[in-house]
């Protein structure tokens, strides 16, 4: 096989494309440094530091490493789809996930801890002991002193 065989335009890409080894050490070095300060950041204590650096630079990042190690100028079409399945299974796993994990309660299982914490903010928020109503409080029996129905023995 010749030497040739190995060069961007047998790949499919067309000479002009190519980029000077420096061009990728460039990047490296400032995916480097923004890595030092994404890790630094966090250690003044400031919170919208803290934020900005762990979100702002790691889009940065994200942002050098697709548009100059990734070619996704030479796979357009594709992109849309992929975005739009990312999209989607992203919907999917928080609309399958969430209804499970934002309850207290399931067949064989009871959040205690989670229902308690409700039930002491909700103490803590509105000066009293009393619900108010609240579709998240906790039942009415529970609110006054009973104790919860036990959970089915698991099969």
């Amino acid at each position: 096989m010749s030497d040739n065989a190995h060069a961007p335009a047998a790949a499919g890409h067309a000479p002009h494309d190519a980029h000077p080894d420096s061009f990728y050490i460039k990047i490296w070095g400032v995916l480097l440094a923004l890595l030092v300060v994404s890790v630094i950041g966090p250690e003044l204590g400031i919170r919208i530091v803290t934020l900005i650096t762990a979100f702002g630079i790691a889009i940065v990042k994200a942002y050098l490493v697709v548009k100059n190690f990734m070619h996704i100028g030479v796979e357009k079409k594709y992109v849309g789809y992929l975005l739009i399945t990312m999209l989607a299974l992203m919907v999917l796993m928080v609309g399958g996930v969430g209804p499970d994990v934002l309850r207290h309660d399931g067949t064989r299982w009871s959040n205690v801890a989670a229902k308690k914490v409700v039930e002491d903010g909700m103490k803590a928020g509105s000066g009293h002991g009393e619900h108010g109503g609240d579709p998240h409080a906790a039942p009415h029996g529970e609110a006054h002193g009973e104790k919860p129905a036990e959970p089915a023995p698991a099969h």
